[in-house]
């Protein structure tokens, strides 16, 4: 299955005035990150957009990554980044992503952020010793994670750092006969749904990821992962 967002979005609305954000990188990264499309704030709104993206150490990922996985720690990057959270507040999250991405994620999520679209929480997997199963049934939005595709010996896309899952109790993986391993996700099994942090088909969500070159799981035939994203499908 399937940083920086895994509830239905007009199609329609009209994108945020774009204004700087603070987009930068520590010391030692490859290249420079960049972003666009961010919301002015007044002087009592919530603060500008901002993304950091920094190398990993191998003690940040003590779950998530293994000798063996097919991406080493050392392609892959921490995004710290801004994100709107379910109580209409902006909260700092945190992505591991593959170093090749990470302007992919920074303006995906800036746009995200401009749009006040919220986000349930975002940590790393490995709050979540790398379970995949309880990171999804805590609506826990993340990244990078060495494990097999849901039901394959392949490894998934997040094990390259190229896929996210946003929101996954609103977004669920549904399998072809329409059901969720997740009990507090089934409401929200079938689409077009309305609620807060829902992705739906067509919406600015999908579009703004559609943009980046990422594809969507909600439109996969079968099965459908309305969580996930992924660099060049899959």
């Amino acid at each position: 299955m399937a940083f920086v967002v895994l509830a239905s979005v007009s199609c329609g609305a009209g994108e945020p005035v774009a204004s700087p954000a603070s987009v930068h990188e520590t010391p030692g990264s490859t290249t420079p990150v960049s972003a666009s499309d961010s919301t002015s704030p007044s002087p009592t709104g919530p603060p500008p957009f901002s993304a950091k993206v920094s190398r990993v150490a191998r003690d940040q990922l003590p779950y998530s990554w293994r000798p063996g996985c097919p991406v080493h720690y050392r392609d892959l990057r921490l995004v710290t980044l801004t994100y709107w959270g379910f109580d209409d507040k902006p909260h700092t999250g945190r992505l591991v992503v593959r170093k090749t991405v990470t302007d992919d994620i920074v303006t995906v999520f800036k746009r995200l952020y401009g749009w006040r679209w919220p986000i349930k929480q975002m940590k790393l997997v490995d709050a979540y010793k790398g379970d995949d199963y309880d990171s999804i049934d805590a609506d826990n939005t993340s990244a990078f994670n060495c494990r097999p595709a849901t039901g394959s010996s392949n490894w998934s896309n997040h094990a390259y750092g190229e896929a996210i899952d946003i929101n996954p109790r609103e977004n669920p993986y549904v399998t072809a006969s329409g059901s969720t391993a997740h009990q507090n996700a089934k409401k929200f099994a079938k689409r077009p749904v309305s609620g807060k942090g829902v992705v739906n088909p067509g919406d600015k969500v999908v579009k703004a990821f559609s943009r980046v070159g990422w594809e969507w799981g909600g439109y996969w035939s079968g099965t459908k992962d309305y969580q996930h994203f992924s660099k060049g499908g899959g």
